[in-house]
């Protein structure tokens, strides 16, 4: 009592409550991402703590009230819309070709049969109709992008097939969200008299005029419109003039009927080819991070804690059975496509969570949607957690993953070697073998292929070695951590072995594989950090690649030479 006595004279003495509101959460929200991260947590989990907090605290009535609950609502919806934009400008077409089998093999089978299943268990456990069972289904197959990408980035396994599977799922995941969100008004609106198929014509007619009229807009009058603007160097005229495109255009699928977050990916996909496109990226990410966190903070306002606790068997047994149902689904998966479990395992958990669209959703139901008392805030909360279990969780996927590999049955797994011209590959002496073909493998093996220097490509992306089986290069379909497949590769006989991607916890056993069957041999090795570098010579590599001295020296080279220095370099 003698704390809010404190705080209400306070608002009352000329501090609006909105401005009080937002005080309260940003410091909130610094003090609980200052936590979390120690904690390794994603910062979306400390936006929802924070906003838990704030609602079942008694500080949310005492410093705003039910008013400025509304303000923060509205303008987490402009953060969606904000993330939507940008999602949209970021979306790529070739991107999606290179990953199609990861994304539309892998993507598809993993929503059809979580859909499925959640659906069922929302209408037959739950007790939901079928329009809510459809939406909580939609929910519960999406997955957090935002956290498994960073994630792999923290643990050095971004370039895997691993993490490549999840992206490819992710990118099949941002589609499907897309345009289930125009079909979602009439998924409520179809149980008048016209029924339910004859509305998602109708609202799928709407999305289909609606995109027609923004790829008109796109071609000739968005682009005209930023050239006249960015004419005048003014900044502030540039980004008003973004976010007045994304929510004018999101404001027109609004006068259609249609979703608000369908008009800003839309808008986000008119600009994506412009040139302005990254000037745009630059401007809009501060204000999208702003309101994306003022949306998570307000979803934690939603959560009435109380009923949180009454329901906490609940809450544990969705989370469980999304992460648990989700692991197995995806890994599972992974391993029908041709992964390793060590990859399979990190695909499984990045993705087992729900995701950020599952809260939008969620929380973006149409008025006329009516769920049972408490069961929106325990969806809510469960995904939540599991949003916030995976970065845990996913400190065990290596060790898990290589623990299969050792146990399981050979009847059970699944061949991880494409079958090559074995004859091809026993031929190969004093070889060179290159571990990943992106940019670097490329380009070592096209210098020692024109030094008449032999080599053998070992590369997860099956797509990438049909095409070098193609183009006659020696190739295997392969786990570097697989020790028979340094057997395969002949790496007795070889020269020297490349790890052209900076993975150290990937390399670094790989490393004492290579060792043992053949000690003379050369290794070269890429990293990212000085301290793994020596890391990976004192462990037996040859030669460390550090990236930031490569390009320190690279950038250093260019800069004299337009200063005509080059020959003091």
């Amino acid at each position: 009592m003698i704390f809010g006595n404190t705080i209400a004279p306070m608002v009352a003495a000329g501090a609006p409550a909105m401005f009080s509101l937002l005080a309260l959460m940003f410091v909130g929200v610094v003090v609980a991402s200052l936590i979390l991260l120690k904690l390794r947590q994603s910062l979306l989990v400390a936006y929802f703590l924070c906003g838990l907090a704030i609602a079942n605290s008694g500080l949310l009535e005492m410093v705003a009230g039910a008013e400025a609950r509304e303000a923060v609502a509205t303008m987490s919806e402009v953060g969606v819309m904000l993330l939507l934009f940008v999602l949209g400008m970021e979306f790529s077409l070739g991107e999606l070709r290179h990953l199609r089998r990861y994304a539309f093999l892998g993507g598809a089978a993993q929503m059809l049969v979580t859909m499925a299943a959640a659906g069922a268990a929302s209408h037959w456990l739950l007790g939901l109709d079928i329009a809510l069972s459809v939406v909580v289904a939609v929910a519960c197959a999406l997955s957090s992008t935002a956290i498994s990408v960073k994630l792999y980035q923290d643990m050095g396994v971004s370039a895997s097939s691993g993490a490549r599977m999840a992206l490819g799922v992710a990118i099949f995941q941002d589609i499907f969200i897309i345009v289930f969100l125009v079909l979602l008004p009439g998924l409520f609106l179809g149980r008048g008299e016209n029924g339910l198929g004859p509305m998602l014509a109708i609202t799928l007619g709407k999305g289909v005029a609606f995109v027609a009229i923004a790829i008109a807009l796109a071609r000739y009058v968005i682009p005209r419109l930023l050239r006249a603007v960015a004419a005048t160097r003014s900044r502030e005229l540039f980004t008003l003039t973004v976010v007045g495109l994304c929510l004018g255009v999101a404001f027109l699928a609004a006068l259609m009927d249609l979703s608000l977050v369908l008009g800003a990916f839309v808008a986000g996909l008119a600009v994506s080819e412009c040139i302005y496109k990254h000037r745009i990226l630059s401007d809009i990410a501060p204000l999208k991070d702003l309101f994306l966190t003022i949306f998570f903070v307000s979803v934690g306002l939603g959560i009435d804690l109380g009923v949180a606790v009454q329901e906490w068997q609940l809450i544990l047994a969705i989370a469980t059975g999304l992460i648990v149902g989700k692991a197995l689904l995806i890994g599972g998966i992974a391993r029908f496509m041709g992964l390793s479990w060590r990859a399979a395992t990190i695909a499984a958990i990045g993705l087992g969570s729900a995701g950020e669209f599952s809260l939008v959703l969620l929380a973006k139901t149409p008025e006329a949607a009516v769920w049972p008392d408490g069961t929106r805030q325990a969806l809510m909360a469960a995904m939540a957690l599991s949003m916030a279990a995976v970065p845990v969780l996913i400190r065990f996927a290596k060790p898990v993953g290589g623990w299969l590999e050792s146990h399981t049955q050979k009847w059970m797994d699944v061949p991880s070697v494409a079958a090559i011209p074995s004859q091809r590959v026993k031929e190969l002496e004093n070889h060179a073998i290159i571990c990943g073909y992106g940019p670097v493998g490329r380009d070592l093996a096209s210098a020692l292929a024109d030094h008449g220097i032999p080599s053998l490509v070992i590369e997860l992306n099956a797509d990438t070695v049909h095409q070098l089986h193609e183009e006659k290069q020696p190739a295997l379909f392969a786990d570097s951590l697989q020790q028979e497949v340094w057997d395969l590769a002949g790496v007795q006989r070889a020269r020297l072995v490349a790890f052209t991607f900076p993975s150290t916890m990937e390399i670094a056993p790989a490393i004492q594989f290579i060792r043992e069957r053949n000690p003379s041999i050369a290794i070269l090795v890429r990293t990212k950090f000085s301290s793994e570098a020596d890391k990976l010579v004192s462990m037996g590599a040859d030669l460390a690649i550090l990236d930031e001295a490569e390009s320190g020296r690279a950038v250093v080279r260019q800069a004299l030479g337009a200063f005509n220095m080059t020959n003091e370099i």
